[in-house]
């Protein structure tokens, strides 16, 4: 799956609201701090799961690098 896939599937019912504080899709201000950690940072918290994020987002059979794409994706948005 494309980035964008995985987060129309699994990423936007969290993020397309800012439920439980997720960052909000493309909106800059919630994204800046988490950037700023790096791609790094946000694959960990992507697969390890963080607060009530769940671990891989709730895909549990996405490849290291679908989960890389959306996250990718997310960020691309917020710039």
């Amino acid at each position: 799956m494309t980035g964008e896939q995985v987060y129309n599937k699994f990423c936007f019912a969290c993020h397309a609201t800012g439920i439980t504080d997720a960052p909000r899709f493309a909106n800059a201000e919630d994204w800046a701090p988490r950037i700023a950690k790096g791609i790094d940072t946000l694959m960990e918290t992507t697969v390890s799961g963080l607060n009530f994020m769940p671990a891989m987002g709730t895909c549990m059979a996405c490849s290291d690098e679908e989960l890389r794409a959306a996250v990718d994706y997310l960020v691309e948005t917020a710039q």
